[in-house]
């Protein structure tokens, strides 16, 4: 039974266009002022905690200190790395793209992924986290996203997050609330709408498309949570 959902965002444009007309309650936090929201029956706590991994990371494990929600929900926006089609997403997996062991030697030149906290030494070993199952009539194409602390703007470094990682989307916040969700045995879920190609347009595309993105995938969310 889902009764209370702690939503974050990387980016407070994304915070805010959840539901911005709906009243609210507010509480102030170290990492921001948190919203809280009473949509579908159900709580729902809205805190942009800042860019990066510590940050998302911190405020899981905040919102499930002082609030215990029933499901992590991290919405807003991401970069574009693989042909799927679509501008808004489900987080079906994630993972984070920069944990591991970086090496030249012998055969092997580059980076070498293994689990988020596994000791990175040894063959390479590592599955994405996996979400809550989307609500069938929530209906929207399902992804893997990538996530590391740099924005990316390189068309080699997407290829590498596409080819070997198989992941859709990038970002910098959601394989972190993923990893917080597996250790609390707590369920997750994402969804993302696309900003950028990841991309040397990327920078200028991002804020060009912030508002447009930030409120399709508040919008989905809030469906989301309807069917929950």
């Amino acid at each position: 039974m889902i009764d209370h959902v702690a939503i974050i965002t990387g980016v407070q444009d994304e915070a805010d266009a959840f539901l911005p007309d709906h009243s609210a309650r507010t509480a102030g936090s170290p990492l921001g002022t948190i919203r809280q929201i009473d949509h579908a029956g159900k709580t729902v706590s809205v805190l942009c905690c800042g860019i990066g991994k510590v940050h998302a990371g911190a405020a899981a494990l905040y919102m499930h200190s002082h609030f215990s929600p029933d499901l992590f929900l991290v919405i807003g926006t991401a970069g574009h790395v693989s042909a799927l089609a679509g501008d808004c997403f489900y987080l079906g997996e994630s993972l984070q793209a920069d944990y591991g062991t970086l090496e030249r030697f012998g055969d092997h030149d580059g980076f070498t992924h293994y689990n988020a906290g596994a000791w990175p030494i040894g063959p390479s070993d590592w599955k994405p986290f996996t979400a809550h199952p989307m609500p069938e009539a929530l209906a929207l194409p399902q992804a893997r996203i990538a996530t590391a602390d740099c924005f990316v703007k390189c068309p080699e470094r997407s290829g590498y997050l596409r080819d070997v990682l198989k992941a859709d989307l990038v970002d910098m916040e959601t394989a972190a609330v993923a990893q917080i969700a597996a250790l609390l045995d707590r369920p997750w879920a994402g969804i993302k709408a696309v900003t950028d190609g990841a991309n040397s347009d990327s920078s200028g595309d991002f804020h060009a498309n912030l508002e447009r993105a930030a409120n399709r995938a508040a919008e989905e969310a809030a469906r989301f949570i309807e069917l929950l």
